[in-house]
């Protein structure tokens, strides 16, 4: 808690605050100190004036608070009038505090002194008076500190909470601080804010371009694509025939892959939910897809799902298991949850960290990499509201967990 922004600023605030009120404390008991003290000091030197009088005219003293060499004379004062000087200092008579003067008088010291008590009291509750000041200010400097700090704060904190939420995709989330020029001073944390809801909605701009551009592209090339690829089919047979034939299947389903990403994205897609046995059902796509994989069924389960989005999200993932890793694939299912896992190299940090990213691969040198299908597993995931977990294992190898929601399904389905 004391590492938070608002706390640094008022322990801030609060420590120069003490720190001044300590100078100026210092300074103001300084010059009280030595205008209390002199004005007891001035009296002294008085008396003793008036006592070395007495004293050179051979009369008593004229006061009691004077005497010739007294015992409780302070040495150092004694071995100022020994050197044949006058002065002054603080000291103490039978017990009590006082103010000393002294002046040589025939190789002796001829002292007076009077009470200095009340002024130390007076000095006493004049520091006390300065500290209390001083705690008082401190204590309203640090509120008031505390105060802006939690602003300051809570403004940062609503700013950083809506860049998460734009880094995790959702590039409608704004900070929402005025922006209309109401303001005539300056205010860096709303320009952050400000600044970062441009970003958002350039951002936001930019990738809904890009997203009718694909969906465009993609719409564009599947007509010709389906000519060309009958149009192959009336070539001579032989290899010129199977390479063009081969290479035009692969053009079309990468359309076919870009047209189902516009429509994920659009957000028009709804699953077909059906009560369906997980692990039956899995065994059954696997064994479709004619990939090879090994299914292991831990725990049956009865799910609510759309079984040809989970059917395209397996056979996708043991596709990409197949490609960018290394055999044996394993498809284990434990209850609604469904483990996919390889034996190769893993898949790529960045993949892990933020998951997979439409034309985006991974390290080229070791051939591990994502890019479309996994992109549709990610959006159909999202369809289905499965849970989509990707690691990598300890012993080597990717990981792929999908966690299918638990739903109760309704009677007679």
């Amino acid at each position: 808690m004391w590492t938070s922004l608002r706390w640094k600023i008022a322990a801030t605030t609060t420590a120069v605050c003490c720190a001044v009120a300590a100078v100026l404390g210092i300074l103001v008991h300084n010059v009280v100190a030595r205008q209390i003290s002199g004005e007891v000091r001035k009296e002294v030197d008085e008396k003793l004036e008036h006592a070395m009088g007495h004293y050179q005219y051979g009369t008593t003293h004229g006061d009691v608070n004077s005497s010739l060499d007294p015992p409780d004379l302070p040495r150092d004062l004694a071995e100022l009038v020994a050197r044949g000087e006058t002065g002054s200092m603080v000291g103490t008579a039978g017990g009590k505090p006082v103010m000393w003067a002294a002046t040589p008088a025939d190789g002796r010291p001829l002292a007076v002194w009077v009470p200095y008590g009340e002024t130390r009291d007076r000095l006493n509750s004049v520091d006390a008076a300065i500290l209390a000041s001083a705690a008082l200010a401190a204590g309203l400097v640090a509120l008031a500190g505390l105060f802006l700090a939690d602003r300051i704060s809570r403004r940062l904190a609503l700013t950083a909470a809506v860049a998460r939420r734009i880094t995790e995709g959702d590039l409608d989330a704004r900070a929402g601080f005025p922006t209309d020029g109401t303001r005539r001073h300056r205010d860096e944390v709303r320009d952050v804010a400000v600044a970062l809801d441009s970003m958002a909605e350039a951002l936001k701009d930019r990738l809904e371009a890009e997203k009718r551009f694909t969906a465009d592209v993609a719409h564009e090339l599947r007509t010709p694509l389906t000519g060309s690829i009958a149009a192959a089919g009336l070539l001579p047979e032989g290899r010129p025939k199977e390479m063009i034939q081969d290479r035009l299947r692969a053009l079309h389903g990468l359309t076919e892959d870009l047209l189902e990403i516009s429509r994920l994205d659009a957000g028009v897609e709804q699953a077909d939910l059906a009560r369906i046995q997980l692990g039956a059902t899995v065994t059954r796509i696997v064994a479709g897809s004619r990939l090879d994989a090994e299914v292991r069924v831990v725990r049956e389960a009865v799910v609510l799902t759309d079984r040809r989005r989970l059917d395209r999200i397996l056979v996708n993932l043991i596709v990409n298991a197949h490609k960018h890793g290394a055999p044996p694939v394993v498809v284990t299912v434990t209850g609604p949850v469904v483990e996919v896992r390889d034996h190769g190299p893993g898949y790529p940090s960045d993949l892990v960290d933020r998951g997979p990213q439409r034309f985006r691969t991974g390290d080229p040198g070791r051939g591990k990499g994502h890019g479309l299908g996994l992109t549709i597993v990610a959006g159909q995931a999202a369809v289905l509201e499965i849970g989509l977990d990707f690691a990598n294992a300890p012993d080597g190898g990717a990981v792929t967990t999908l966690r299918l929601p638990a739903r109760v399904p309704p009677d007679g389905s």
